[in-house]
């Protein structure tokens, strides 16, 4: 069997998004965080997703569209003060609207850059830009602008990939200083969730700790192998 080829998506009138090739190197920094027996009861679907990375120069791209938010009042509030650091919550319920991830490789600070487009029904799409690092207490850390930053644990199912927040933090220059509990928004979880026949879901869920849940956004996407992956299927 040939080594997974990384994948772009490229839209077309005919239907889901199909996947081509694009250069990539072999991923196994998600595959260390898990240890081999978390990993392997992962779908293969999802193995495989995560266990490539895109060369310089290349990006993984997902197509799909949001199929469920839902924000409480807080929840949008919060969402509305989060602009000041970029706007990494929904601002909208809209559903039924395209959505596109993009992955890139940060080569400077051995990580990824992931980039979320949502439309909206009325106005610009929404654009969130944040950085994955292999860092921190938590081996992983997700950085969402102006010194703000997430440390995540990561946890494996039958089902999905899910990441946790472990707690917020703020750098500044060489320093990087934990906030307390009360000063964050609640328990982050973001799970990457197989749904079979090549589709997958990205589900966004914040938890309060008095309010409940104030934010629940779900992204579902489909993936069409490429001709030279149905190959290796067979090998």
């Amino acid at each position: 069997m040939r080594p997974q080829a990384a994948a772009t998506v490229v839209a077309n009138d005919h239907g889901p998004a199909s996947i081509g090739e694009a250069p990539h190197l072999h991923e196994s920094r998600f595959r260390a965080l898990l240890g081999a027996a978390a990993w392997a009861r992962l779908p293969p679907a999802v193995r495989r997703r995560f266990s490539g990375r895109p060369a310089a120069g290349s990006a993984v791209t997902y197509a799909g569209e949001i199929v469920e938010c839902r924000t409480t009042l807080p929840g949008r509030l919060l969402a509305q003060l989060c602009r000041l650091i970029g706007a990494p919550l929904p601002l909208s319920d809209d559903v039924g609207v395209p959505a596109v991830v993009t992955v890139t490789e940060d080569g400077a600070a051995s990580g990824q850059h992931w980039t979320r487009v949502y439309g909206r029904r009325r106005g610009f799409p929404q654009v969130i830009h944040s950085s994955k690092r292999f860092a921190g207490p938590t081996g992983l850390e997700e950085y969402l602008g102006c010194g703000l930053g997430i440390a995540l644990r990561v946890r494996a199912d039958a089902e999905a990939l899910h990441f946790h927040s472990d707690h917020y933090f703020a750098a500044v220059g060489p320093l990087r200083l934990r906030l307390p509990a009360w000063l964050g928004p609640g328990a982050l979880t973001i799970s990457h969730v197989d749904r079979g026949c090549g589709q997958f879901a990205f589900v966004l869920a914040l938890r309060h700790p008095l309010l409940g849940e104030i934010i629940r956004q779900t992204g579902l996407f489909h993936e069409r192998v490429a001709r030279d992956d149905r190959e290796d299927l067979h090998d």
